[in-house]
C-alpha cells in the first residue's frame, strides 16, 4: 500500500506529518528505468518483495543481464523462480510464509487484508501449517531489516511485526478511505473502499466527468514496415507469471503454451497450415536480434495482421527501449514481428 515510484504529494505530506520525518520527494524508477539503471551499474541493492522480475519484465536476456550486475539481490519469496537463477554479485533468498499459511506472531494469529476487483477490502488469514518453524512472514522480514538498519528512534519496527493491527492503525492515519481500519475489518464480507465516479463525484477541476480522445497512430513502429503486430497475453491457467497449468479454456488450447494465434487467411498467405511450427522475430532498428523459436500455429478468429501469444514465453521479443509515452509501460501489446517456418534444430531426446 502506497508503493508508487511517483507518490502523490498528499501521501508524502501525510507520512511526514504522522511519522515526523521528511520523506524523499524525488521520483523513483518504474520497471524499465530500474532495469536501465542496473545495466549502468548504479544499483547496489535490489530488494524484491515476491514477484519474478526476470520472467515478468521485457527483453528477457537483457533483464537477466541487468539483475546479474546488481551488487546484492535479495529475494523474499514463497517459492523458487527464474529470478533466483540471476543473482547479483551477492544474492540472498529469504523464504517467507505464503498467504495460505498461518501467521503467528508475538501477539497471536495475524491476518492481512486484500482488495478485490469490486473495491471490497476484507481480511485474509492463512490456515495451512508452515513447512518449518523458522519461516518468517514477509512483514516480519521487512520489519527485521528496518530494525537492523534504522533502529527504533522513529518507529518500533519489531512491535509492528508482532501485531499487524498496529500497521493498520498507521494506514488509517495516512491513507484516505481507511479510517477505523481495524474495526471495519470485522464487517462480514469486508467493507467497500468506495469509488467516486460510481457515486458521480468527479475529482476534476470542473467537478464534472471529462473526456478526451487520443489520435491512433498510423503504425506501431513507423520506422519499420512489419507484416504482423504481436500482443502478449495470459492464459486461463495463469496469474501474472505464475503458471498453474498448460490449459487455456478461453481459447481452446490444452496441454501447451508455445503457441501463436493467427488468422487462418494469414496462415494460408504464408504457405503454412494450422499446427505448423514457426519462429517469431522482432523487427527493430537497434541491431539486437530478438527471437523465440518453435511455436505452434493456431488458427484463430483474430484480425488479419495481428498475432497473440502467451507471456512470459514471448517476453524476449519485447524491446526494453520501446514503452508508452509518459507511462513507461513496455509495448507488450504492439510488437512488430515477422514469422517464418521453424528451423530444424538438434534435439536431445533419446526416445
Amino acid at each position: 500500500m502506497g508503493i508508487d515510484e511517483k507518490p502523490p504529494v498528499t501521501l508524502l505530506d501525510n507520512l511526514a506529518r504522522h511519522f515526523h520525518f521528511e520523506p524523499p520527494r524525488e521520483h523513483g524508477h518504474h520497471t524499465v528505468e530500474a532495469i536501465q539503471t542496473m545495466l549502468r551499474d548504479e544499483v547496489k541493492v535490489l530488494l524484491a518483495l515476491g514477484g519474478n522480475l526476470a520472467a515478468a519484465a521485457p527483453d528477457t536476456p537483457l533483464t537477466c543481464k541487468a539483475l546479474r550486475r546488481c551488487g546484492l539481490t535479495v529475494y523474499i519469496s514463497t517459492k523458487l523462480n527464474r529470478s533466483h537463477l540471476m543473482p547479483g554479485k551477492q544474492s540472498l533468498i529469504l523464504p517467507t510464509l505464503g498467504r495460505t499459511e498461518e501467521d503467528v506472531q508475538a501477539s497471536g494469529r495475524q491476518f492481512i487484508t486484500v482488495e478485490d476487483s469490486f473495491s471490497m477490502v476484507h481480511a485474509s488469514e492463512g490456515i495451512g501449517k508452515p513447512l518449518a518453524a523458522t519461516q518468517r512472514s514477509e512483514t516480519a522480514i521487512v520489519a527485521g531489516i528496518a530494525h537492523a538498519t534504522l533502529g527504533t528512534a522513529q518507529l518500533d519496527w519489531l512491535a509492528l511485526a508482532a501485531d499487524y493491527n498496529l500497521i493498520r492503525d498507521h494506514i488509517a492515519a495516512t491513507i484516505p478511505g481507511f479510517q477505523n481500519f481495524n474495526s471495519r475489518c470485522d464487517e462480514p464480507g469486508g467493507f467497500w473502499l468506495g469509488n467516486a465516479a460510481a457515486e458521480l463525484r468527479f475529482n476534476t477541476p470542473s467537478g464534472k466527468a471529462e473526456f478526451s480522445a487520443a489520435t491512433l497512430p498510423d503504425a506501431v513502429c513507423p520506422e519499420i514496415v512489419a507484416p504482423f503486430v504481436l500482443q502478449t497475453l495470459r492464459s486461463h491457467d495463469q496469474y501474472n507469471t505464475t503458471i498453474y497449468g498448460l490449459d487455456d479454456r478461453y481459447r481452446g488450447v490444452y496441454g501447451q503454451r508455445d503457441v501463436l494465434f493467427m488468422h487462418p487467411a494469414d496462415i494460408a498467405a504464408l504457405g503454412l497450415s494450422d499446427g505448423d511450427r514457426v519462429d517469431i522475430e522482432t523487427l527493430a532498428t537497434d541491431g539486437v536480434i530478438r527471437r523465440v523459436a518453435d511455436f505452434r500455429l493456431v488458427a484463430y478468429d483474430i484480425p488479419r495482421g495481428n498475432l497473440a501469444a502467451y507471456y512470459p514465453e514471448t517476453n524476449p521479443l519485447v524491446p526494453l527501449t520501446r514503452f508508452g509515452d509518459g507511462t513507461g509501460t513496455p509495448t507488450s501489446k504492439s510488437i512488430p514481428v515477422s514469422v517464418t517456418p521453424a528451423q530444424t534444430r538438434a534435439t536431445r531426446r533419446i526416445a
